[in-house]
């Protein structure tokens, strides 16, 4: 059983803006590694609800693997210096695409996705509920 594709395209901008709150809430009462890490495993679950606003349909997999990929291609893009000389004139850059490539930030994007892949996996294959 699978959601309609206009309830999902719906409801993921709703998990994007929820995952952002949360992620500014730890940055607020934090400013250790919960702050850095968490903060880069929300990331990627924001890239997530895109990938499932984009792409309604998709299996959990693919919508997984896509958005862990973008995530470890704007990583990466970090090498070349372009997005630390956007952010430094745009605050939504910085937040968008970073400032330092950090190696460690490629193992935790997937820990923001993981979770949801095995939700999204298991609400696409529940079974109806028979009634009385």
């Amino acid at each position: 059983m699978s959601m309609r594709p206009g309830l999902v395209r719906l409801l993921m901008p709703v998990a994007a803006a929820t995952f952002l709150a949360v992620a500014l809430a730890i940055r607020a009462v934090d400013d250790g590694a919960l702050r850095q890490y968490s903060g880069t495993a929300l990331y990627a679950s924001m890239v997530w609800a895109g990938v499932r606003f984009l792409w309604p349909r998709l299996a959990p997999v693919p919508a997984g693997l896509i958005a862990v990929v973008f995530c470890w291609a704007v990583e990466c893009a970090q090498l070349t210096g372009v997005p630390a000389a956007l952010s430094a004139r745009s605050l939504l850059a910085r937040l968008a695409l970073g400032v330092q490539f950090d190696p460690t930030d490629l193992l935790w994007y997937p820990v923001g996705v993981l979770p949801l892949v095995v939700a999204h996996h298991l609400l696409r294959t529940r079974r109806p509920v028979a009634g009385p």
